[in-house]
């Protein structure tokens, strides 16, 4: 049974634009897209349902390609049921999950099994990366880059140490990896000469503050220059997750498209919302890998947002529950929850005039879609999955323990007031949030990429 809806009165925000339009979703696809409204005369499939935008934005739903959901082995801190639902409330309609699980994602067979997980529970549409190690590159070349988002490379320590380190390993990763090689760069030698030099200081009770000194900007950029090395040499596909410094970003160029870089960057928006002043108030609960820095370091990272060296934002997603979070500041856990707010949060610098909605829905709708090469989203287009959102622009509502949606209860923005918010999500065009409210019964889809 042909199943449509029809989306009106609304102002459309794709493809560099803004103007009033109109869409027709038809058995999860956009099957019109209209400029105004549709034409007189126009055939509605019977029992077209009928929506009136009131003059709301009409956005491609965001996706992220970098969150931590936990599952499996860590689902007391969330898993994908959860956090695909505060995905959606968020605007995010697709995620890109990564692979320090329990166990870790680095076989074929691993994360055949987040997709089983996830084909049952995610509202939203998914793909997870593989994991790398110093000695799993036989089981890297066996993966399938049109079904597999990327190959995650820590090299530096995170949460769940996957730590590549060995020079041999790192130089077959990029010289035969098949997928788009994503990596965490952070120098483990200089972080642990760092963190000894904080140890004979202060012990074992090291301030929060220092965070961004141990993991050092020098720590950063060393690791993400060779990384970029690495993928210069072996003509690799690399991609600079959660990028932190100003220094970085002269590894990255603004004057070729993005369908053409091999190199690219992401910056995820606690680097843009906080800088190493907000230590002072909000101690652990801002505690990232990498860390958050200086405000020169963020206001750079916003202008190469802007002039276009940074490609993509993203969240780096990373619930811990607030017990955790609690421990003394150098031994509690570093990352998290971002998802339900990183929308509202880029659409708070909007209000600023800091970045317009088209900058916004190129860097977190058409850029990961590009780059990634996904093949029908990221975009409000004809034969498109009907993956969107709507936007109240004037709505203004408070970050509380009452609306925060991840498993772990708790946000660094507890008590932030946005004045936009998200008031309808539709994932592959079944409407999946409401007014507050999910529809569980929702499920996403499983990304394919064009290779």
């Amino acid at each position: 049974m042909t199943t449509s809806c029809y989306i009106h009165n609304a102002i459309l925000v794709n493809e560099g634009r803004r103007f009033p339009g109109a869409v027709l979703i038809q058995d999860g696809m956009i099957g019109e897209v209209f400029e105004g409204r549709a034409p007189a005369g126009f055939t509605f499939p019977e029992g077209t349902t009928l929506v009136d935008a009131e003059g709301k934005f009409l956005f491609p739903g965001v996706i992220d390609d970098h969150v931590h959901f936990r599952e499996p082995g860590l689902t007391s801190k969330g898993d994908i049921s959860t956090e695909s639902i505060a995905a959606i409330a968020g605007g995010v309609t697709t995620f890109m999950d990564m692979p320090n699980t329990n166990p870790k994602a680095t076989t074929l067979e691993i994360l055949e099994e987040k997709y089983r997980i996830a084909a049952e529970k995610s509202m939203a549409n998914y793909s997870f990366y593989l994991g790398a190690t110093n000695d799993n590159l036989t089981e890297i070349k066996k993966a399938d880059p049109a079904r597999i988002c990327g190959l995650k490379v820590f090299m530096g320590a995170s949460t769940g140490n996957m730590l590549v380190d060995d020079p041999g390993s790192l130089e077959a990763i990029f010289a035969d990896s098949p997928l788009l090689i994503a990596v965490h760069a952070e120098d483990e030698t200089i972080i642990q000469r760092n963190l000894a030099q904080f140890r004979e200081k202060f012990g074992e009770d090291i301030p929060i503050n220092a965070h961004p000194l141990i993991r050092s900007a020098e720590a950063c950029f060393f690791s993400s220059e060779k990384a970029v090395s690495l993928a210069r040499k072996h003509n690799a596909r690399l991609h600079l997750l959660h990028l932190s410094t100003a220094r970085e970003l002269d590894l990255l160029q603004n004057d070729i498209p993005l369908n053409e870089k091999r190199i690219s960057g992401e910056v995820c928006v606690h680097h843009l919302w906080f800088d190493d002043r907000d230590y002072e108030d909000l101690g652990a609960l801002i505690k990232w890998n990498p860390a958050i820095k200086s405000s020169a370091d963020r206001e750079a990272l916003f202008a190469g947002l802007l002039n276009g060296k940074i490609d993509v934002i993203a969240t780096d997603h990373a619930p811990h529950l607030k017990e955790e979070k609690e421990r003394p500041s150098h031994s509690c856990p570093s990352g998290g929850p971002l998802i339900q707010h990183s929308l509202v949060a880029m659409l708070g610098f909007y209000h600023l005039g800091k970045i317009s909605l088209e900058t916004i829905v190129e860097k977190m709708c058409h850029s990961p879609a590009i780059l990634y090469r996904i093949p029908d989203r990221g975009f409000i287009r004809k034969g498109y999955k009907a993956d969107m959102i709507l936007v109240e622009e004037d709505n203004p509502w408070v970050v509380g323990k009452e609306n925060i949606l991840y498993k772990c209860g708790w946000s660094p923005l507890e008590g932030v007031t946005f004045k936009s918010r998200v008031t309808h999500t539709w994932v592959n065009g079944h409407l999946a949030f409401h007014n507050g409210k999910p529809d569980t019964t929702v499920k996403g889809q499983r990304l394919r990429f064009n290779y």
